[in-house]
């Protein structure tokens, strides 16, 4: 069984490429299983915080052994694991990281910005997950010796189905069609704060194609932004040239 995990920032698509997962015939997926630690270690004021706490293990440590090493509540031969970088500590790096596959989800830090901006009121560079993401990639290629799969959400919106194409390659799994679509509505799997954060996607039934990603770049009144474009612009010379 081949474990998936996808650490994105948030308001990447990341949901979406859950989805596309999830359509699978041979997937299990898994929604932000750290978000109840990160919220109790953070104190943040997320919406719906007390419905998330009560709705996972808040110890890091348990839900990191039950991803990485117990068996998957259904029978799949992969297990895909959507992960918010920013839910990452310094203490959650280690041994268990190695039981999978990483990919790394980018997207243009200005869209990013707006987007979360939408929904909740502040924002700091630790939340757009790009720390992480580096963090969290740096030690991939140093401990398991190959770098993790970076893919941008601006080339999934793009063009989903080459794509996508690329990465099944790149995690040496089959590609299925059935990938590009789903459908619209809450799912099984969603988190109890899907209903804060999920409205666009469950109104979804597949990737868009709007070239959303191609219109002007917003520029946010945030002190961090430029900090945030180096970090993205890192990752994003490790993209896939196929995808680019």
């Amino acid at each position: 069984m081949k474990r998936v995990a996808v650490w994105s920032g948030p308001r990447n698509l990341s949901t979406a490429l859950m989805r596309s997962f999830s359509s699978r015939d041979d997937c299990l997926v898994t929604d932000e299983p750290f978000y109840a630690s990160y919220l109790l270690a953070s104190g943040l004021e997320h919406p719906g915080r007390d419905a998330v706490l009560a709705s996972q293990d808040t110890n890091w440590q348990v839900v990191a052994d039950s991803m990485a090493y117990a068996n998957p509540p259904e029978d799949c031969s992969i297990w895909y694991q959507k992960h918010m970088a920013q839910h990452m500590r310094e203490e959650m790096l280690g041994p268990w990281l190695d039981e999978f596959v990483h990919v790394f989800l980018i997207r243009q830090p200005a869209f990013v910005i707006e987007s979360y901006l939408k929904v909740f009121p502040t924002m700091s560079l630790a939340e757009t997950g790009l720390p992480w993401q580096a963090r969290v990639f740096q030690y991939v290629t140093e401990h398991l010796g190959r770098p993790g799969i970076v893919i941008d959400a601006a080339d999934v919106s793009r063009n989903p189905e080459v794509t996508l194409r690329r990465l099944c390659h790149d995690l040496a799994i089959n590609w299925q069609p059935a990938m590009l679509q789903w459908p619209a509505g809450p799912q099984k799997t969603d988190g109890v704060w899907g209903r804060h954060w999920y409205q666009k996607i469950w109104e979804s039934t597949g990737f868009r194609t709007d070239k959303a990603e191609e219109r002007d770049l917003p520029t946010p009144a945030v002190s961090f932004l430029e900090e945030a474009n180096s970090l993205y612009n890192d990752l994003r010379t490790c993209c896939s040239k196929e995808t680019q």
